[in-house]
């Protein structure tokens, strides 16, 4: 009975328009209300959901690639894409995939690569007889190539939510082939698309124009060599080098670009502060509303459930990439990272699944959700940019989905995909 008024609760808030970190406070309250457990458990957990020290990495990392963005790097990235890829026909699609793939590398976020990429890069596109429909899909899609890539912050609140210590340093290893792997499907579905469409050739600069792309990109690329560099050494930890990459960038965005000033460092940290205080404010409210589950069994239940269908580990994963398939869609990604990882984990792990493979798993599976409605804050910020109805944008969105799908399924039953790298460095 508590079980379906905490998940009635929620799902009610969520339908009618109440934000999602106070769905989770308000149905976890009705829930301790009904159970007779006193309210300022609920504070509790939520102190408890933020208090965890490698959550420390993600304000790091968000003002990181914000100053990256706002320091111009990604307009960097996008010469070098498309100076390598630009001449073919509909390249620019292609260099939309490399440019977020590159982008990804320093910042690690979805939304920062679809407003980096999208503003710097559909303007062009439009220009070049490019449709509005197919920018917004190229663009929003290649955005989650960043969840994959490392840094990613999604990884550290994963790490944080297993509660057996999934190494973040081997998530993000584990991570780098996966997300190149997307990149080129995503890659090819966009060069196939624009075939098909007749979009224009683009025309190579030369030699000397891309290497001196390359030359001026170098700095800021540079960041995810100290970042990753520094955890695999052992020099720092994670969330040491998040506070490292955003000196990095502050020293390469005012000296070596000139172009971060005092005006977009400002601008930066205020956008950076309001990010991280609704991230850590979901993560406080998802970490209480997964209190409640843990206290009514729902994890054993729907582990129990799940195996009375089926023990076979093929079926079991088709199934939970089903589950986080269907919960992305109304869901946002960290507060279902927090919620869903203490009870899927558990099934995963029984079956044989590695859990940094399967931290890989979730986050390419919750990163298709994020283009996807209703929710798909990816998709409409990407719309917003390019300003395209979501819904004409999803009417031609198909190839891409299934492109992601594919490389969700290879992700999902390759484990050596996402393994072998942190395999190396063990």
């Amino acid at each position: 009975m508590e079980l379906a008024i905490l998940m009635g609760v929620l799902l009610v808030l969520l339908a009618i328009g109440v934000p999602v970190a106070f769905a989770l406070m308000g149905a976890s309250i009705t829930c301790f209300i009904a159970l007779d457990i006193p309210l300022v458990v609920v504070f509790q957990r939520m102190a408890a959901g933020v208090s965890t020290f490698s959550l420390m990495a993600i304000p790091f990392f968000v003002f990181a690639g914000d100053l990256m963005y706002r320091a111009g790097i990604a307009d960097r990235l996008v010469q070098i894409a498309e100076a390598a890829f630009g001449r073919s026909r509909g390249g620019l699609g292609v260099v939309t995939v490399g440019a977020s793939t590159l982008f990804g590398a320093v910042s690690g976020s979805a939304i920062a690569s679809a407003s980096a990429i999208g503003s710097t890069i559909m303007p062009a596109m439009k220009a070049r007889g490019y449709g509005d429909d197919y920018a917004v899909n190229v663009t929003a899609t290649a955005a989650i190539v960043g969840l994959l890539i490392p840094p990613s912050h999604n990884m550290i609140i994963y790490s944080a939510a297993s509660g057996i210590g999934v190494s973040i340093g081997d998530l993000f290893l584990a991570g780098v082939f996966p997300g190149i792997l997307t990149a080129f499907l995503l890659a090819l579905v966009s060069w196939l698309v624009a075939v098909k469409r007749g979009y224009p050739r683009g025309v190579f600069p030369g030699w000397a124009p891309f290497l001196r792309a390359i030359l001026l990109a170098i700095p800021g690329l540079f960041a995810a060599v100290i970042i990753m560099g520094g955890i695999l050494s052992g020099m720092f930890t994670a969330t040491e080098s998040s506070a490292i990459a955003v000196v990095y960038t502050i020293v390469i965005g005012t000296f070596a670009y000139r172009s971060l000033g005092w005006t977009r460092f400002r601008q930066a940290a205020t956008q950076s502060v309001r990010i991280t205080a609704m991230v850590l404010l979901i993560i406080g409210a998802a970490t209480a509303f997964g209190h409640a589950l843990a206290i009514l069994e729902a994890p054993s239940q729907l582990a129990g459930l799940i195996t009375s269908i089926t023990d076979n580990p093929i079926l079991v994963l088709l199934i939970i990439n089903v589950i986080l398939l269907l919960l992305g869609t109304f869901m946002d990604m960290s507060p279902l990272i927090i919620i869903t990882t203490p009870i899927l984990l558990p099934v995963a792990v029984d079956v044989g699944v590695d859990p940094v493979h399967f931290g890989i798993i979730m986050m390419l599976n919750l990163g298709i959700g994020l283009v996807t409605p209703p929710v798909g804050s990816v998709l409409f910020v990407a719309s917003a940019i390019g300003k395209t109805r979501m819904e004409t944008a999803l009417k031609t969105i198909w190839p891409f989905y299934g492109s992601l799908v594919l490389a969700l399924m290879l992700v999902t039953f390759w484990p050596a995909l996402s393994l072998t790298l942190p395999g190396l460095f063990k």
